[in-house]
């Protein structure tokens, strides 16, 4: 199943957004991006802000052309799964080296956004969407 050498280094690293989870793998390579056994650029749509996200902490660090990013992701949307994928890249190059931390915190690919979709509320249509008021 895998088809990389025994002796490589993988790097792993978990990213969440919304409801997205990404496991994100670095192995040493050329700078491809596989998502979900798919080419980055098809998964994504050749949307540019989803590819250019998912390639910053690589990009901060100039390793862009240096690892392979194998992706499993599952939840959500593309935003929010490629959002999810920059930051398990950021925390597997962390492991690579505690070097690496400082950049890409300053660079805020290692935090992680806490916004999420609203809980519905009763009596209401969505989470502060009332429903038309009638005088009569």
């Amino acid at each position: 199943m895998n088809n990389s050498p025994k002796n490589t280094v993988v790097y792993w690293g978990t990213g969440r957004r919304k409801t997205s989870v990404a496991r994100v793998r670095l192995v040493p390579g050329t700078g491809k991006v596989t998502i979900n056994g798919r080419a980055g650029e098809h998964y994504l749509n050749f949307n540019p802000a989803y590819l250019s996200a998912v390639r910053a902490p690589l990009i901060t660090l100039g390793l862009a052309d240096a690892y392979d990013v194998l992706v499993n992701v599952y939840g959500g949307g593309l935003t929010g799964q490629s959002d999810a994928i920059k930051q398990g890249a950021a925390r597997a190059l962390c492991e690579l080296s505690a070097d690496n931390r400082k950049p890409l915190k300053n660079e805020g690919h290692l935090s992680r956004d806490p916004r999420a979709k609203e809980r519905r509320k009763y009596g209401l249509k969505k989470a502060r969407k009332a429903p038309q008021f009638s005088k009569r």
